[in-house]
């Protein structure tokens, strides 16, 4: 037998009645040793075989990672509950436990060679490390633009659609797939549908984009919080070095300064020309020099990243117990000082006034499933690598609403936490809260708000909570997204990688930390901003496509059912079904579409960005999605048998040998 075969080991309680029963348990020795042998498994009152045929009696039912299981047990039914029968059974006066007429009970415990997989210390950890993962930076910046945008209250009609029928479904598809298969996003396919495995890399390559350049705009926010913990801040001022003869300070209580359309406020020329420096670079095709300050500024980010998640989930766990916290006290803290101040209540009503007439418009919906599928962040892999920590009967579903709900409420807090400010800076400059909230993306936090926090009183504890918010909202972003990449890749090179996780992780980092330095040039927010149209978006929603075809269409939703069944205890009711089979592909299928059909305007300050960068931008995002058709090519081309036969192999998926109960009680007369 291999190494990673089951090993069997059978104990037996006997009557006390001396030699006879050592008989019987010779006979019963040797049958648990041809049951071993057979790779058979001891299921209550009798014997199963392990295979591809179900059960028909009450008592067990066939899964599809290969087992035949007796009914599920409850989440607190563990191999607890097994292991404390075994102890009755064998205990002293266990003999009153066995009836007369030799009825005895077999206990049955399965091992493994292969090395235990690691679990979280606690509950909680799992939850906030998906709560940090799915709350990030587009929660706070992007989504209170996108809803004042598209109709202010009205939008969150089509938010909330898209959520139920579209984004929540979906992740609770990926936490139930990563639990019950206790694999990364790579291995995990070869027990769903083997010919999908260049899905897997593809979300790794993807992960690796993403931490070129998101971890690029934490930098900027250490830089703020350097820059902060100074009793006057840098961008309140035109006296500066970096400043111009265009930078105006313009408030309601500068009376002396007149403001024009070539006009600068401080805070946009501390942000363009101090942080970024982006007018020593022409554009994507002069970037320029690296900025000294933005490097160890990264190097000082990736060195939090690597020690916080070079042991696995049980460090990072932990760390997330203040990076998935912290951001809420900072929230809360500011949206009580954002709605004391005057003119809060003009940014409120800007923020939530409903605008019906914008539901007619394709734009609104188009991005309310964008929003919600980037929010909740299915098809990145981390939700599976999550989830594979888990205990085998864990309440993913539960977990599954609780998270995505945390996160949609997120969401709309932000927008206060960002539109009271809004309104009070509309107020203190006499504007119109639209002139105020001009701005999109980081432009938002590094200019509007950093700006406003400026302008409060005790400006700079606001700017260090702040900033202190901004980075750790994108730490734990980071922490998941790297995450997924190392467990698909322990998963699926174990003997290589599974001693060698720290030294794995740091050569990961390094690559990370080199690839970003593009993004820490004089034009590196050229190319932040080409990553983020690009690279990601367009193809982690094909590659999320792509899943779902192959869990609901290839893999069966049936078949899927059943595992949640056996986890669960409840079989997914018909909306999910329904959900998974019909309408999470359709929601994937017009973002593509409109994507393609609506593509964006990118540029950034007064950079348009020329058509060649189009032409990259796609063929970065390309590079990616390209695994999935290779690696079909090579998986049917190293198939052995015909080409029926290589196809049918290609979607069948293979036996798991995750033991997912130690063990199993069975009556043998």
């Amino acid at each position: 037998m291999e190494p990673k075969d089951m090993m069997m080991t059978s104990m037996l309680k006997m009557d006390d009645e001396g030699e006879k029963d050592k008989g019987r348990e010779g006979v019963e020795g040797e049958e648990g040793d041809t049951q071993q042998e057979n790779g058979r498994k001891v299921l209550a009152d009798g014997l199963a075989d392990r295979g591809p045929k179900s059960l028909n009696s009450g008592s067990g039912q066939q899964v599809s990672n290969g087992f035949t299981t007796s009914t599920p047990q409850s989440p607190r039914e563990g191999p607890g509950t097994a292991a404390g029968a075994a102890d009755t059974a064998s205990g002293p006066g266990s003999g009153s436990l066995v009836p007369p007429g030799g009825l005895r009970t077999l206990v049955v415990q399965q091992t493994t060679l292969d090395r235990p997989r690691e679990t979280w210390s606690k509950k909680m950890d799992f939850l906030l490390s998906v709560i940090g993962y799915a709350v990030d930076l587009g929660n706070v910046w992007r989504f209170p633009y996108i809803c004042y945008q598209n109709g202010g209250g009205a939008f969150l009609l089509p938010y909330l659609l898209m959520a139920v029928f579209g984004g929540v479904p979906l992740f609770y598809m990926e936490l139930a797939l990563g639990q019950f298969h206790r694999s990364g996003c790579i291995s995990i396919w070869k027990h769903i549908c083997p010919i999908f495995k260049g899905i897997g890399f593809a979300i790794c390559i993807i992960a690796l984009y993403i931490a070129f350049y998101y971890n690029t705009i934490m930098a900027w926010a250490l830089y703020y919080l350097i820059s902060s913990f100074r009793p006057t801040l840098p961008w309140t001022t035109c006296t500066n070095s970096w400043n111009t003869v265009n930078c105006n300070r313009y408030m309601s209580s500068d009376y002396n300064v007149s403001w024009s359309n070539s006009s600068t406020s401080p805070a946009e020329e501390f942000y363009v020309r101090q942080v970024l420096q982006v007018h020593r670079s022409e554009g994507l095709h002069q970037l320029g020099s690296i900025s000294w300050q933005l490097a160890l500024c990264l190097l000082f980010i990736f060195t939090i990243v690597y020690f916080s998640i070079w042991k696995g989930v049980k460090t990072s766990g932990k760390v997330v117990w203040v990076t998935a916290t912290f951001p809420y006290l900072v929230l809360l803290i500011l949206l009580i000082r954002g709605a004391t101040l005057p003119g809060a209540w003009r940014g409120v009503i800007f923020y939530l006034k409903p605008d019906w007439e914008k539901l007619l418009t394709p734009s609104v919906w188009i991005d309310a499933a964008a929003q919600i599928f980037f929010s909740l962040g299915p098809g990145f892999g981390v939700l599976l690598a999550f989830a594979s920590y888990n205990p085998f009967h864990n309440n993913c579903y539960k977990d599954a609403l609780v998270t995505s709900s945390v996160n949609c409420l997120t969401s709309f807090l932000s927008g206060f936490v960002i539109f009271t400010v809004l309104g009070y800076m509309a107020e203190m400059r006499q504007q119109n809260v639209d002139a105020v909230a001009k701005d999109i993306g980081p432009s938002l936090l590094f200019i509007i708000y950093a700006e406003a926090i400026a302008n409060m009183p005790a400006a700079t504890f606001f700017a260090i909570i702040f900033f202190l918010m901004i980075i750790m909202l994108g730490l734990d972003s980071t922490f998941a997204g790297l995450e997924g990449v190392i467990t698909a890749m322990l998963d699926e090179f174990p003997h290589i990688l599974v001693k060698r996780r720290e030294w794995f992780v740091f050569g990961l980092v390094c690559v990370c930390y080199l690839g970003a330095l593009s993004t820490l040039t004089y034009g590196g927010a050229f190319v932040v901003k080409l990553f983020e149209e690009y690279a990601t978006g367009p193809a982690v929603i094909t590659v999320v496509l792509l899943e779902v075809i192959a869990v609901s269409w290839f893999y069966g939703t049936n078949r899927f059912c059943n595992d949640v069944q056996v986890m669960l205890g409840f079989y997914p009711g018909c909306f999910w079904r329904v959900c998974w089979v019909a309408i999470c592909p359709c929601f994937l299928l017009f973002i593509i579409f409109s994507f393609l059909i609506f593509p964006p305007e990118v540029r950034l300050f007064n950079y348009h960005f020329p058509p060649w960068t189009t032409v990259l931008g796609y063929c970065i995002g390309v590079s990616s999605f390209i695994c999935v058709p290779a690696y079909m090519v090579y998986h049917l081309l190293n198939a052995k048998g015909t080409f029926k036969q290589r196809l049918l192999k290609s979607i069948t998926p293979e036996p798991s040998s995750e033991n997912h109960r130690d063990y199993i009680v069975t009556n043998a007369i």
